[in-house]
């Protein structure tokens, strides 16, 4: 199932948290089934994943709207049948982003394993996606040679 990139954005406001259900886990994470998404103002485009489980883990995801021109999305049909996606709009789809503190603009995304949310049913679940090999695991987000 295609997911059309205009319809990545979670329509969050500024004071929004959101709690979604994680019935396999993240990738490393099995054990941590919920988490909650917040957004905070002056942190834009960026967004809190806030894994809940055995420990508090925290991960920094952006939506790709806007920020990963020509990101197009390919879920594989087990995927989107274990998220109930009948249909793009159904998908909130997120990111996740690797900081190095010393090294900010050397940060990258995950463009091969987002988080697809099914926005009716708060289900979410880590995909590989069907395209995973037009993206990368460490897209760069900011251009090394013109720091933008």
């Amino acid at each position: 199932m295609k997911v059309s990139p205009d319809l990545y954005t979670s329509d969050l406001t500024a004071s929004d948290s959101r709690a979604f259900q994680l019935p396999e886990g993240l990738v490393g994470f099995p054990e941590h089934r919920f988490f909650e998404l917040v957004q905070v103002p002056d942190q834009e485009p960026f967004l809190w994943l806030h894994l809940q489980g055995p420990d508090s883990v925290h991960f920094v995801v952006i939506e790709p709207n806007g920020i990963i021109p020509d990101y197009e999305l390919e879920l594989f049909d087990e995927d989107a049948q274990f998220l109930g996606i009948e249909d793009g709009a159904d998908a909130m789809v997120l990111n996740i982003v690797t900081v190095v503190h010393a090294h900010p603009e050397a940060a990258t995304v995950n463009l091969t394993g987002p988080v697809i949310v099914n926005r009716r049913t708060r289900v979410a679940k880590q995909c590989i996606l069907a395209n995973y090999a037009r993206y990368s695991a460490h897209h760069r987000l900011m251009d090394p040679t013109t720091n933008r």
